[in-house]
């Protein structure tokens, strides 16, 4: 989500109008929707009391991150389990193709080799 997404949603999740907004920040309804539709971007005393305003860092007001998400992604024991699981599995698998691969191999040197031996020995 980018940062006029964050801030419609933010403005909309406290139920203000644009110009609600804009006289909270001392600006006017089109500077808000000029940030809205991405005509203009907020200077930095802007963008410090908007993120004051929603109770929200910097990074999580401007950057293309939700870090909240990100935080509950890392602490989600059930889906990091899943992601050794799946590691385990494909390692189990790897393995298996590795053993028939190496016993097709075997196979087919040992049919050359009696091929050769047949050759040269028996069929003279």
């Amino acid at each position: 989500m980018d940062f006029s997404e964050k801030l419609i949603s933010l403005r909309k999740s406290k139920g203000l109008s644009q110009e609600d907004l804009g006289n909270e920040l001392n600006v006017s309804r089109q500077t808000i929707s000029k940030w809205e539709s991405r005509q203009a971007y907020p200077d930095f005393q802007k963008l410090v009391m908007l993120s004051d305003y929603f109770g929200i860092t910097l990074d999580e007001l401007v950057k293309n991150i939700d870090l909240e998400e990100i935080r509950n992604n890392n602490l989600d024991g059930e889906k990091l389990n899943s992601v050794y699981k799946n590691v385990n599995n494909a390692k189990k698998m790897v393995k298996w193709y590795l053993i028939i691969g190496g016993v097709a191999a075997g196979i087919v040197l040992l049919l050359i080799a009696f091929f050769v031996f047949c050759t040269i020995f028996v069929w003279e």
